[in-house]
């Protein structure tokens, strides 16, 4: 696959195929592309973070700053990315949070940074899949979770 003349990795994914993934448009579509994927296994994701996004008008005038449970969100359309990619049975399905674990905000997300989110796989019993997800920014852990997910029929 190229984009631009360049040949790309083929296992990243620009923002148009993502939306043709995830359901999510804006305001709502946290993830700009994916940079590296094993189907059923991990992935990684990226979101530039900037000043025009919508909740930084009241998050804080003054002081912006990216509200975690946003970031969660983020995490989850990455992590949903990868099911979707790695189990056709789900494609058709939508999805829907039934947990979030340990869940720690170590450092703020501010206006300028770049999001790098790394999720792994750690099981999928009963139609439950179970990720491990880790935001950094220049390298430092911001943002961990353990997330639950189930995917269901839309017309449920």
């Amino acid at each position: 696959m190229t984009t631009y003349g360049k040949e790309r990795e083929p296992n990243m994914l620009n923002i148009n195929e993502i939306m043709k993934i995830l359901p999510h448009r804006y305001p709502f579509l946290l993830v700009d592309k994916i940079v590296e994927m094993e189907i059923g296994k991990s992935i990684v994701g990226i979101k530039n973070v900037t000043i025009n996004e919508p909740f930084f008008q009241g998050h804080f005038p003054g002081h912006p700053v990216m509200p975690g449970v946003l970031i969660i969100e983020a995490m989850a359309q990455v992590a949903g990315i990868l099911a979707y990619s790695s189990d056709e049975s789900v494609r058709s399905k939508v999805t829907y949070f039934v947990g979030i674990d340990n869940a720690r905000f170590r450092k703020p997300v501010l206006p300028g940074d770049q999001l790098r989110f790394e999720i792994e796989v750690t099981g999928c019993k009963r139609g439950i899949w179970n990720f491990n997800t880790k935001a950094f920014v220049e390298g430092k852990l911001v943002t961990e979770a353990e997330l639950k997910a189930t995917f269901a029929d839309k017309n449920n």
